[in-house]
């Protein structure tokens, strides 16, 4: 999992086009052939079985990439850094959560070009604050949500308007515009070769409503979210706390066999303080989020 030398990789020269033809050809995984797979790796690290979860995503890694084409960098090196956060989402999943790998690797692919896109914009062109990030990986889809996606230096009212939907100065707005502008590419832009069967990008978007830009409030969601949990923590007794950190707020859980000897129970009686335990925290996080104004982060 240290590398993807063995996985096709996107390349100018192969042709974009080629590449996205080729990860076609591996098969989406059913629910429960994934589950397999994702305890091989867990409990045996089996690297074939991660090599197919992710091969089996990376569609969806080039996907989540082509929603950042308007950022003036080489579309290859957007998928390859989308590769990146998928592998790092297979390395780190847990089957026993409940949810399905493409939810989980969404997060990690998005964080993985996004910390590229940041390298490659110095930080002097983009700005420092986290304000001025987010209006970075917002500006395009609110330009585009008022049909102002061609404009160049953008019209009076619709700066306004910018500025108002996304919470920042007008003057901040003007600048990142003027910063980003030139950059942008055209969704009637050809992917690959003439004799490959031409295709446009429009071609590989499913979903152009979708939040591709995965913009960087989504961070900020999470970190209000560990700091309601670290909070809402101390509404258990001790016993509570480390039974629910041990089997849902670690990598790899601990078994309802092994707590159920270090605190001389039984099994069923750690899934019931667990169980509670998670109710009473669940509880805890709603009323702190009322609290704060932040209901839907709970």
């Amino acid at each position: 999992m240290s590398s993807y030398a063995n996985l096709p990789a996107p390349s100018p020269e192969a042709g974009l086009n080629r590449y996205l033809q080729e990860i076609r050809k591996f098969p989406l995984l059913e629910p429960e052939e994934e589950y397999m797979l994702a305890k091989r790796w867990v409990e045996e690290e089996d690297s074939g079985a991660a090599h197919k979860m992710v091969t089996s995503h990376l569609r969806l890694a080039a996907k989540i990439a082509m929603g950042y084409r308007g950022y003036g960098l080489p579309q290859a090196e957007v998928i390859s850094e989308a590769n990146v956060g998928l592998m790092q989402a297979v390395k780190r999943f847990d089957p026993e959560k409940g949810f399905r790998l493409a939810t989980y690797a969404m997060w990690w692919i998005r964080a993985s070009i996004q910390e590229y896109i940041l390298r490659s914009w110095s930080l002097v062109k983009i700005g420092t604050t986290s304000a001025q990030k987010k209006l970075f990986f917002n500006l395009r889809k609110a330009k585009n949500r008022i049909g102002a996606l061609e404009e160049g230096d953008l019209r009076p009212e619709n700066v306004q308007r910018i500025a108002n939907d996304l919470g920042v100065s007008e003057d901040d707005v003007i600048s990142m515009n003027r910063r980003m502008s030139g950059g942008d590419a055209s969704l009637n832009a050809t992917v690959g070769s003439e004799d490959e069967g031409s295709m446009q990008w429009q071609d590989w978007l499913e979903d152009e409503d979708a939040d591709q830009a995965g913009d960087y409030a989504e961070r900020d969601e999470l970190e209000t979210r560990r700091v309601l949990l670290e909070e809402a923590m101390e509404v258990l007794n001790e016993r509570e706390k480390d039974i629910l950190t041990q089997r849902r707020l670690t990598e790899k859980p601990v078994t309802l066999e092994d707590l159920s000897s270090v605190y001389d129970v039984s099994r069923e009686r750690i899934r019931q303080i667990e169980v509670r335990a998670f109710e009473k925290l669940q509880t805890r996080m709603r009323n702190l989020a009322q609290e704060q104004g932040l209901l839907s982060i709970a």
